[in-house]
């Protein structure tokens, strides 16, 4: 675009008015310029020389390089959390993505400018983009994804208030930004110091709203006080709200009075803000303070300290004075759970956020919490930190992101039962015409897991291998599953992925060809529930079990997604008699109440997983229910070589393991462990259960006996039984570790209840010889 093209001055004096408009309101507005990306870049420029913003309050998010600006790749975004801008100008001609979005969404101050380089609004939504390549999971190719999030994207940006527009292709200015809303009354909310405070005065002086000082005042509840009591405090925020500002700051203060304060968080990036605050108010108070910045740990004074270490790390360092759990809703709740250890602990949860949802939090965990005895102090902050309230590029990004998706109220689902619901089939056509419907989905969804992400909204409605189903009550959604389509893929790709080489979306086949080493495992064509949820109100009443059963049945005669990849190609193995599709499978978290009731839904165990999730600590478990005979074969041979080599992983890689995790996934195995001892070994068992033998002259006849025991359903052996079996026989744990574990008075006693329990599997399972033999100690 040249100087002389009348879309410069246009832009300039657009931004100009926008610019004044946010600074009247102490809010942000958000321009899009869509064209050309060459037009939109001499465009932005004007636009940001209009604003007069310094040059060092503004960056360009871009893969382009050559800007005087300061410049961040959209792969590096994340790096911009916890720091502001008055002017952010977003490239959205590639490297874009929904995550980007809400990122950067956060990053501009209040009276700043948020900038949108855009295609052509009309076409943008057929442009393919890297994103794109993304969804586009094998066998699909990349035509099949579609581009629904962007239309819907559109048609927020051409009808939300406080959105201006400008075709930089024709010079005009489509719409310029303007709201209903009266200037901001009052400014922000001023933060006070309470009278009877016992953090210093300059801590709440820190603070930048009334809510974050009250939020700063209820955590004086983890002070150290003269007598003993557990405390909890709660700190629930939208996300801008400087929740991770107050942990920073009661962090200091409780540091400086010589606590020591453990920090927690799904990575260091989400708790960073919260140590710069610390390190700033110690500072200005005069702290003697040392910062190793390598191992995130500051120390004050003589005893205290702020340290950070990962949430699966907790349990392994040495016990807190305080802990504290910035970004709560991204964790499992079996992680949090683990936390409540601690006498004295404080949750900040973004209630609605691309880390996690603050509802999920609150339904899923604080039933735990209230449980454990802890006196717990609830606060919410709503003043937004960097801007006013009813700022329009927050609720823009709302919206357009479902940041603040959530299932239908209580009243409306509270009497579904199995038998007055509806299955119904969503396609992505269906939830974008129906936005109370995509929202009730999308905020299940949500809560079905702890990390839910911009992105995953684009994947439902564009990702070709997906499709949704659902139970509905009164024509709102009480249940739903996310399915996957994989496998299926040509011998190229599979022969490759033996190799190595990744594949995207195809986690089962993935998991089974590159562990397991089984080249043929991705030929079969199956659905993976990649998310299941019931309404919390509705839940135990076998909704999710009805919801599973109706998808086995309609996978049994049709492959629902097959129209969509035969108009882009072929899928693999098509024309045979049998089903259309070979089975539906999941993997997940594995804790035992998951994996008893995958199980009793049908689904058996084909692999635990040797590695555990950094953020969650579970070991995943890939389970499947067969559908045709060509599932049935897969089945069964990964169900053999699973059992196969139990004896083997649980005694080295997986020795660590829940012993509760391992029974119930032996336990869901669907076949029972076969194993013929010899006579010889019958009678090592006998001698060392009923006589003076020895199990530590020749442990392995155990261990086979262990695991037919618990891959038998209702095996002979009591729970507490089978743990002991697990743990000393399987696991190969010292007997005081185990006598310590399982709460036995000493190693004789854990010695003698295993030979007890070794006792009843010979007469559950022994053979004659083994009767026999047992006689002589009669």
């Amino acid at each position: 675009m040249s100087d002389s093209s009348p879309s410069r001055p246009a832009v300039r004096a657009l931004a100009i008015d926008l610019a004044a408009r946010a600074r009247e309101t102490d809010q942000r507005r958000l321009l899009v310029l869509s064209g050309d990306r060459d037009a939109g870049w001499d465009a932005a420029f004007s636009a940001v020389e209009g604003v007069g913003a310094d040059d060092d309050a503004v960056t360009f998010v871009s893969t382009r390089e050559g800007v005087r600006f300061d410049r961040v790749s959209p792969a590096r975004a994340d790096s911009l959390l916890g720091t502001t801008r008055s002017v952010v100008v977003c490239d959205a001609h590639e490297g874009f993505s929904p995550n980007l979005l809400g990122r950067l969404s956060g990053v501009v101050d209040g009276g700043g400018l948020l900038v949108l380089l855009t295609p052509p609004l009309d076409a943008w939504p057929t442009v393919r983009t890297g994103f794109d390549e993304s969804l586009a999971v094998p066998p699909f190719p990349v035509g099949a994804v579609t581009g629904r999030f962007r239309r819907r994207l559109v048609s927020l940006i051409r009808t939300h208030p406080g959105v201006a527009t400008v075709d930089v292709d024709g010079g005009v200015v489509r719409r310029d930004g303007a709201t209903d809303d009266s200037p901001f009354a009052g400014g922000r909310t001023a933060p006070s110091t309470p009278d009877d405070a016992a953090f210093p005065r300059a801590a709440y002086e820190a603070c930048r709203t009334r809510d974050q000082s009250r939020a700063l005042a209820a955590l004086e509840r983890l002070r150290e006080g003269e007598r003993e009591r557990r405390e909890a405090v709660v700190v629930e925020a939208d996300r801008g709200r400087g929740k991770s500002s107050a942990a920073g700051l009661a962090a200091a203060c409780l540091a400086r009075e010589g606590s020591d304060v453990l920090v927690t968080a799904p990575r260091y990036r989400n708790a960073r803000e919260g140590f710069v605050r610390a390190l700033e108010l110690l500072e200005g108070l005069g702290a003697e303070v040392s910062h190793d910045e390598e191992a995130h740990v500051v120390t004050v004074g003589e005893g205290g300290r702020i340290r950070f270490c990962r949430p699966t790390a907790v349990a392994e360092t040495g016990p807190p004075d305080v802990l504290l759990v910035d970004e709560a809703a991204a964790l499992p709740v079996h992680l949090l759970t683990t936390f409540l250890d601690a006498d004295r602990v404080a949750f900040f949860t973004t209630v609605h956020g691309y880390e996690g949802a603050g509802r999920g939090f609150t339904v899923r965990f604080r039933d735990r919490l209230d449980e454990r005895g802890h006196t717990v102090t609830d606060v919410r902050l709503d003043d937004p930190i960097r801007y006013a309230r009813g700022d329009p590029v927050e609720s823009f990004t709302f919206r357009a992101l479902l940041l603040d998706a959530r299932p239908p109220v209580d009243q409306v689902v509270a009497d579904a039962t199995p038998e007055t619901v509806a299955y119904e089939t969503y396609t992505p056509e269906d939830l974008l015409a129906a936005e109370h419907r995509l929202r009730e989905v999308f905020g299940l969804l949500v809560l079905a897991h702890y990390r839910t992400e911009p992105n995953d909204l684009a994947r439902l409605l564009d990702a070709p291998n997906l499709t949704v189903r659902a139970l509905t009550h009164g024509g709102h959604v009480v249940a739903v599953a996310l399915l996957a389509r994989e496998g299926g893929l040509d011998a190229d790709r599979r022969r490759r992925m033996y190799e190595g080489a990744r594949v995207r979306g195809n986690m089962l086949p993935d998991v089974l060809t590159s562990q397991v080493r089984d080249e043929d495992a991705a030929i079969p064509v199956g659905y993976r529930v990649m998310r299941i949820a019931t309404h919390h109100a509705v839940r135990s009443r076998g909704l999710g079990s009805r919801l599973l059963d109706e998808v086995q049945r309609e996978l049994s005669t049709t492959d629902p997604l097959a129209a969509r990849l035969d108009s882009h190609g072929d899928a693999v193995g098509g024309g045979r008699n049998d089903p259309p599709v070979d089975w539906l499978g999941v993997g997940y978290g594995a804790t035992p109440s998951l994996v008893e009731f995958w199980r009793a839904n049908g689904f058996s165990s084909l692999y635990l997983s040797t590695s555990r999730n950094e953020t969650s600590g579970e070991h995943s478990v890939v389970m499947l229910d067969p559908l045709s005979s060509r599932g049935r074969a897969l089945w069964d041979r990964h169900t053999e070589w699973f059992l196969a080599r139990a004896e083997g992983v649980l005694s080295d890689p997986l020795r660590e393991v829940d012993a509760d995790v391992v029974r119930a996934s032996l336990r869901a195995a669907g076949r029972a462990f076969s194993c013929s001892l010899t006579d010889r070994e019958w009678r090592v068992v006998v001698d060392a259960s009923f006589g003076p033998g020895l199990y530590s002259a020749n442990p392995r006849p155990f261990r086979l006996l262990a695991l037919r025991a618990l891959t038998t359903a209702d095996g002979p052996l009591a729970p507490d039984d089978e743990r002991l079996l697990v743990r000393k026989v399987l696991q190969a744990q010292p007997w005081d570790t185990v006598a310590d574990e399982l709460g036995f008075v000493s190693t004789g006693q854990c010695m003698k209840t295993l030979g007890r329990a070794y006792q009843s599997l010979v007469e559950w399972d022994g053979t004659d010889a083994a009767a026999a033999h047992r006689r002589r100690y009669e």
